[in-house]
């Protein structure tokens, strides 16, 4: 009997057993997630656990050098960049534009793999740059030289051009670097409405836990290369999980707004007390 008649999903994408690393330098071994399909699933953990590492992984940015990352049931590594490009969109952590190049024409080549001999490009290519420029606010520097924005405005054309792509997969590389508050918020309200209402399945690294708390569906922890826990933000995010992943003592109450984890950090004379014991072996 096949997953399917047994009522088993197959989720579309995986990473089986998968090390990984640059060189000589491993950063993860014997690693396997699976994505929930249509989920906003965020990866959380401190600088160096390999969060971003998985990130490029699961894009095809990253070979594992043992393990195997599924799409739909393939290995991603032999299918045709088109079609991974159709599938799957990906924000790296930092993207660098062509010189010179305007708003409007860096958001558009999200249509790449869209175009081909018997379709060039078209007036709904047109209305889907204009509607993902729209959606991230970049809209009235259209004209303008991506050179010219700030870092903020930058972030948000890179993410105009990963909309346009309209894959049903995106994975973002820390999509609130170089935001302030309000567009930190924006950002990932935008993310929810793509997860909640086209039913995009979306993969973000983030470093603020209370936003990933706040915004994510399924939340994964990671320390030191490995998976520590994954579920649901209600179910997993404690005081105990916060300080073994994090090293970070705290209380975890419920966020007055949404009623999800919000962790509050214990004072700092708390902290030092916490530490001058650990200092003398009590």
């Amino acid at each position: 009997m096949n997953e399917k008649a047994r009522g088993t999903q197959v989720q579309r994408l995986t990473a089986e057993n998968v090390t990984l690393g640059y060189d000589q330098r491993v950063i993860a071994e014997n690693l396997s997630v699976e994505i929930p399909d249509r989920s906003f699933t965020v990866i959380v953990g401190p600088n160096a656990c390999g969060k971003s590492t998985l990130l490029r992984a699961l894009s095809r940015m990253l070979r594992p050098s043992a393990g195997r990352v599924l799409l739909d049931g393939q290995a991603i590594s032999s299918l045709p960049a088109k079609k991974v490009a159709k599938t799957l969109g990906l924000l790296p952590q930092s993207s660098i534009a062509p010189d010179g190049i305007t708003v409007t024409d860096l958001v558009a080549r999200g249509r790449y793999p869209h175009q081909g001999l018997l379709r060039q490009w078209s007036p709904e290519d047109e209305r889907i740059v204009r509607e993902s420029m729209a959606a991230t606010g970049v809209a009235g520097v259209a004209e303008r030289s991506v050179d010219e924005l700030s870092g903020g405005q930058r972030q948000r054309v890179w993410i105009a051009m990963a909309l346009a792509q309209q894959t049903p997969l995106l994975l973002l590389d820390e999509p609130t670097t170089y935001l302030d508050i309000q567009h930190q918020i924006d950002v990932l309200d935008l993310c929810a409405e793509l997860h909640e209402e086209q039913g995009r399945t979306l993969v973000a690294v983030l470093h603020d836990l209370n936003h990933a708390a706040r915004y994510a569906t399924h939340l994964i922890a990671m320390r030191d290369g490995r998976i520590v826990a994954e579920g649901a933000p209600g179910d997993i995010v404690t005081a105990e999980l916060v300080e073994e992943v994090f090293g970070l003592r705290c209380q975890v109450i419920d966020d007055p707004e949404t009623g999800t984890p919000l962790v509050v950090p214990a004072a700092r004379a708390a902290r030092a007390a916490r530490g001058a014991k650990r200092g003398a072996g009590v």
